[in-house]
């Protein structure tokens, strides 16, 4: 299996076949299979990647964990009922009215860690910021009450482990144990919601209200966190990429530095991608790192050059009808972080670079250890 995709050469094919499964780099491809619901499906994009061992099943299925098909594996006709009523959550307008309050967060935060620098600190960016930031927007956005951050990210990180990740047997029974129970509590939050999520409840049930939830909890705010991460400890180390306006240099960092680095679909029928033949059921891997350095998607594909000419190219969020609801979000929460740590960031000098896990998917990078430079 491909994990810690980041770390591999960009194939000189467009498309290949690769540890029992296609891998699909070119940005015309990967857009295609992403976008195309007649030939390849969503089914297979929370399929644990490492199968889950028996004894650990029993653990999830001891607090009823289930994925029913909900807003990511979601090839049925609920899916865009289900997409409808979150989407309107997300709407432009409502993510836009969070605007003056997250400046607000983040300005105190970017505040708070310059206080704790200047005492002599060493800061986890990661911790203070990427992991805050995010959970707190999305929580707002979704009206739930979420204090425990460290309970939460404990969780999804456990989530992104045990289903992307490749985690040994011993491993898989406690991330079990962390997410069993903590998709217990989630039950509790879906019985007592309002909005969307009660909309679901009440439609399609707890199960398929729980799992939407359990999804956006973890990918929601995991993404935009792992990414924030990602592109601060860029910044910090070529702080000349400040002199661009924020919004180019999240756009180049989304590009260059995707949170989500590939993901799955699975072929429904017999068919030719690329001028390759994929059978049915065949294991489709997108990969999004290597579709936006594409040749054809910038004019400088493999650097960083914010503002350059098809930097907006890049699948990050995805593609098609499965395309991700909180791409807008995930955007401004990154320029507002950028523009308030700005004056910051050169001042930094990494003490210890983020470490990402073996993972199919996700980047998991942490810590992000920093402190001022003498």
């Amino acid at each position: 299996m491909l994990f810690e995709l980041w770390k591999h050469p960009r194939p000189d094919a467009p498309v290949l076949r690769r540890d029992g499964q296609v891998v699909v780099s070119s940005h015309r491809l990967a857009r295609q299979v992403l976008a195309d619901r007649e030939r390849f499906s969503a089914a297979n994009a929370l399929d644990a990647v490492t199968p889950i061992p028996v004894d650990a099943l029993r653990e999830l299925t001891r607090h009823r964990f289930r994925l029913p098909a909900t807003l990511a594996n979601n090839d049925t006709e609920s899916h865009e009922r289900i997409r409808a009523a979150f989407g309107a959550v997300f709407a432009p307008a409502n993510v836009e009215a969070l605007r003056p309050w997250l400046t607000g967060l983040t300005r105190r935060t970017a505040a708070q860690v310059a206080w704790r620098l200047r005492t002599g600190e060493t800061v986890d960016v990661d911790a203070a910021v990427s992991s805050e930031i995010p959970l707190a927007a999305l929580a707002r956005l979704l009206g739930l009450e979420v204090e425990a951050t460290l309970e939460v990210k404990h969780f999804s990180r456990a989530a992104l482990e045990l289903f992307w990740g490749d985690p040994t047997v011993e491993r898989q029974r406690e991330l079990a144990g962390v997410v069993g129970p903590f998709h217990a509590l989630l039950r509790g939050w879906t019985a007592g919601s309002t909005g969307a999520t009660r909309e679901l409840l009440d439609e399609y049930g707890e199960d398929a209200a729980t799992a939407a939830l359990f999804f956006l909890l973890v990918a929601g705010q995991e993404t935009t966190s792992q990414f924030l991460t990602l592109l601060l400890h860029r910044l910090i180390e070529e702080p000349g990429l400040l002199e661009s306006a924020p919004a180019a240099i999240v756009e180049e960092g989304l590009r260059l530095l995707p949170p989500i680095t590939s993901w799955r679909r699975v072929a429904k029928r017999d068919t030719e991608l690329g001028g390759l033949e994929v059978r049915a059921g065949e294991s489709v891997l997108v990969w999004l790192g290597a579709a936006g350095t594409d040749e054809d998607v910038a004019e400088c594909p493999m650097r960083m050059v914010p503002g350059q000419r098809g930097s907006r190219r890049h699948l990050a969020f995805g593609a098609g009808a499965h395309r991700c609801l909180g791409s807008q979000l995930s955007r401004m929460e990154a320029e507002v972080v950028v523009a308030e740590f700005a004056p910051l960031l050169p001042r930094l000098r990494v003490a210890a670079a983020p470490v990402s896990e073996p993972n199919l998917s996700f980047r998991m990078p942490s810590p992000l250890v920093v402190r001022l430079a003498v």
